[in-house]
């Protein structure tokens, strides 16, 4: 690798750049974590082929997807309507974030740390 410089004052300082930030949501570093913590040679491999961050980003769209889905399936499910928003917000609130985290409950046992 070349390294280049450039004059600041009295200093030669080197051009270098910061790595471009990962195009990866929550699940997607959640399952990085996952295979580098408990599937090491998996994650090995993928990461030396160069399939890791494709694997991640396909990981993450497909969890938040999931999550997406059955968040509306159970609202819909459980009567958790705009009306019930509207009548009573804090028992809404209560609802939709139980409702959520069982979502994201399942998207993790099935996506991220299969």
């Amino acid at each position: 690798m070349e390294v280049t410089y450039r004059t600041e004052g009295d200093y030669l300082l080197p051009n270098l750049t910061a790595p471009e930030a990962p195009k990866v949501g929550k699940y997607g570093m959640l399952r990085r974590d996952y295979l580098r913590k408990q599937r090491n040679g998996l994650y090995t491999g993928m990461l030396l082929s160069g399939k890791l961050e494709k694997h991640l980003m396909e990981v993450d769209r497909q969890a938040t997807e999931m999550v997406e889905s059955l968040t509306a399936k159970m609202a819909k499910d459980q009567g958790v309507t705009e009306e019930l928003k509207a009548a009573d917000q804090m028992r809404w609130v209560g609802l939709m974030n139980n409702i959520r985290a069982s979502a994201e409950e399942v998207a993790m046992r099935e996506l991220v740390y299969a």
